[in-house]
């Protein structure tokens, strides 16, 4: 199984953009010695990890006759494929073939092996086509590397296109409505201006009139992976850290299905680290669940076509910027495209 540039600009727009980095699921998905099948872009992938915490990802696919690896066995190194024995290493090399030895298939890399990186408790792969195989250089969020942010992850998995997702975090206006009685966003106007501000790395979606009162401003940003970052003001009863942080990243699963990660940071270090976890432990992580469960239910609840029927208006340019985005770059990936262009 290999990503190819034969799909169709629609069936890449549907199934998630390629030659970048995507987040797979949480790194605790694969302990070590583990074994886990995903789905990613549309296809079917295995993540394996050695007892060292050496991570592979491998097409769930055997060489030999096309059976799951996924239900193989864990050979510490290398998975066998439970159908006829085939050894894989995680290079995607097969290493042996145990009912006939010296068999032409072995030391022949004959399976997809993604590069892969683990980051905030996450896996990242990059997903490149036939004539991008090499990973694109990735530049991580910076509250996931600055040892001064504390960062905790939360993730789930949504029955909603990948789209619906991103667009979701691209539009800061719908929490003064749908998150009105949350703890965090009840604040502020529920009338606003906007703009766009475009960065070396994105752009800024931002209200023009509002700055630190409620979800006021968003920017995508596109560093090898696509992740937004966010801020939202915080009461001093929240503990120390000042404004309160997120980073979303989404993994499009299939066309209809999404992995949606947000990492939720605040400033903190030594003991108001400390307080700071415990805090959004025990007071702060259920309320936040809460507001995450608003958008699950809103966005499973709208049809699938829901983008082909609308009737935008300005605080919708932030959308619009990003389908644009989306779209170009669907078809630039598809050899496909002028015969068959995303709608």
């Amino acid at each position: 199984m290999t990503l190819t540039t034969r799909d169709s600009a629609e069936h890449i727009y549907a199934h998630g953009l390629r030659n970048q980095w995507h987040p797979v699921v949480p790194s605790r998905f694969v302990e070590p010695g583990g074994l886990r099948k995903v789905t990613a872009l549309g296809e079917n992938w295995l993540l394996f990890r050695r007892a060292d915490g050496t991570l592979s990802m491998l097409a769930d696919r055997c060489p030999h006759r096309g059976a799951p690896l996924s239900l193989g066995k864990h050979l510490g190194d290398r998975v066998a494929c439970w159908y006829h024995g085939v050894e894989v290493d995680g290079d995607g090399t097969v290493t042996s073939v145990p009912g006939l030895p010296g068999c032409n298939l072995e030391g022949k890399r004959l399976v997809t092996s993604l590069p892969v990186r683990e980051v905030g408790g996450a896996i990242l792969a990059y997903f490149g086509d036939e004539e991008h195989p090499e990973p694109v250089d990735l530049t991580l969020p910076e509250p996931l590397t600055d040892p001064d942010v504390s960062a905790i992850l939360c993730y789930a998995e949504w029955n909603v296109p990948w789209r619906f997702a991103m667009e979701n975090l691209l539009d800061p206006m719908h929490g003064a409505f749908l998150h009105h009685e949350s703890h965090t966003m009840y604040d502020g106007d529920t009338t606003a201006k906007f703009r766009i501000r475009e960065t070396d790395r994105g752009y800024f979606f931002e209200k023009t009139d509002q700055r630190g009162v409620n979800f006021d401003w968003v920017e995508l940003c596109r560093t090898g992976v696509d992740w937004v970052d966010l801020s939202i003001p915080y009461p001093p009863s929240a503990g120390p850290g000042g404004p309160f942080g997120i980073v979303g990243m989404a993994c499009p699963v299939d066309a209809g299905r999404t992995g949606v990660f947000f990492w939720r940071y605040r400033n903190v270090s030594g003991w108001q680290r400390d307080t700071w976890h415990f805090l959004y432990r025990t007071l702060i992580e259920e309320r936040h669940w809460e507001v995450l469960e608003q958008d699950r239910v809103m966005l499973e609840a709208m049809p699938a076509d829901a983008d082909q029927q609308e009737n935008l208006y300005q605080h919708d340019l932030g959308v619009v910027r990003l389908r644009r985005l989306y779209q170009a770059q669907a078809r630039q990936q598809s050899k496909a495209a002028t015969a068959d262009p995303v709608a």
